[in-house]
């Protein structure tokens, strides 16, 4: 194998296998990136077994194929220290050779062949998503999984897929963040046998694997395991157990509720001051509706109390709900501060739904509220 690359290029591509590369395993070989080189394509491979991925390097100028296995630490730190525009990466029967326009490394060799096959993606049947949508749903959602919950399947996003749509929908059963878009199925591709819950970990590779070039992604659900092929790369994850919650009974179905038009940048400044006299174990802050105002409350017996103001389009009846501060910014924080959106509540026991123009809706349980 000899090589010749861009190293910014190699080190994107690195980082972003690298990072599904377990620390520690028993199979030692798993803790390294597999390059393969062939007269056309360098790939970077790597896999914990449970997720894996294929990622093409850019950029590369081929010179003789072949493969071998790379450190993950010691590369990936010569990649970062180097200044070097171009390296060259070259193998020889003691191990990898790495050259710089001024500097030189040998690292030691491993049998590439011991390294565990990466699925390739070959399915004739798959929802083609817009990149770009795919990433949006996985940022909108993925803070509200639950990894540490042994409670159903909350470790990861559940993903459901219409014949024009494709829905992602994530829980920790104290809020609820659902997106959905348009996605075109092609083969009949309706999703697998079961659940397609994607483990949250495997979400976090794919957001770093897709990039603003990708237009298009192809998704194939399977009855165990699910694949996501984009321009350059492909992302292989075994699905998370369990069964996930009724999603479409947490979602509100009430009649008239109060509905106030809201913009993100003005409510998330007041919502971090409130938020200011909160602690561990004191958490809520009072939302009141009314009087053409929003009242922001919030008390903690050791730290003092925080009473902040913001003008809203709503006149009627005054409303309070306490919430958790946490949750409604973790919503405004995946929003542009100019982004509008919609909030919808009924009274103090019920949940607060907010929902966006694009496809995006989110509930927080409230919490009980001081008599």
């Amino acid at each position: 194998m000899k090589i010749s690359c861009n190293r910014e290029q190699l080190l994107a591509a690195f980082q972003t296998a690298a990072s599904v590369a377990p620390a520690r395993s028993p199979k030692e070989i798993l803790q390294n990136v597999k390059i393969e080189v062939t007269d056309s394509v360098v790939t970077l491979l790597a896999t914990d077994l449970e997720v894996g991925i294929r990622i093409e390097v850019p950029q590369v100028d081929i010179e003789a194929a072949g493969k071998a296995v790379l450190p993950k630490v010691r590369f990936g730190q010569i990649l970062q220290e180097s200044s070097d525009e171009k390296l060259l990466l070259e193998t020889d029967e003691q191990g990898i050779v790495v050259r710089g326009s001024s500097s030189e490394f040998k690292l030691p060799a491993q049998n590439p062949d011991e390294f565990p096959a990466v699925a390739e993606f070959v399915e004739e049947k798959f929802h083609e998503v817009p990149a770009r949508l795919f990433r949006e749903m996985i940022r909108r959602t993925i803070f509200s999984t639950d990894s540490e919950s042994s409670r159903y399947a909350l470790g990861g996003i559940k993903l459901e897929f219409d014949e024009n749509k494709i829905s992602a929908i994530a829980t920790d059963g104290r809020r609820l963040a659902k997106m959905e878009g348009p996605a075109m199925s092609v083969g009949g591709h309706s999703g697998g046998e079961g659940m397609t819950i994607v483990p949250t970990r495997a979400m976090q590779t794919i957001e770093k694997a897709l990039t603003d070039g990708d237009a298009e992604i192809q998704v194939a659900a399977r009855a165990n395991d699910v694949l996501i092929k984009s321009q350059r790369a492909t992302i292989f994850s075994r699905l998370v157990e369990g069964r996930f919650p009724n999603w479409q009974e947490v979602f509100p179905r009430w009649d008239n509720p109060v509905a106030i038009e809201m913009t993100v940048g003005p409510l998330m400044a007041v919502v971090r001051q409130a938020a200011i006299v909160t602690s561990e174990e004191s958490r809520g802050v009072d939302f009141s509706f009314g009087d053409g105002k929003l009242l922001l409350a919030g008390q903690t017996a050791e730290i003092g109390q925080s009473r902040v103001e913001l003008p809203i389009a709503y006149d009627g009846p005054t409303i309070a709900v306490k919430l958790d501060p946490r949750y409604v910014t973790d919503f405004l924080r995946v929003l542009s501060p100019e982004k509008t959106f919609k909030l919808e509540i009924r009274d103090s026991e019920s949940a607060a739904l907010f929902s966006t123009d694009d496809g995006y809706g989110y509930v927080v349980m409230p919490l009980a509220r001081d008599r």
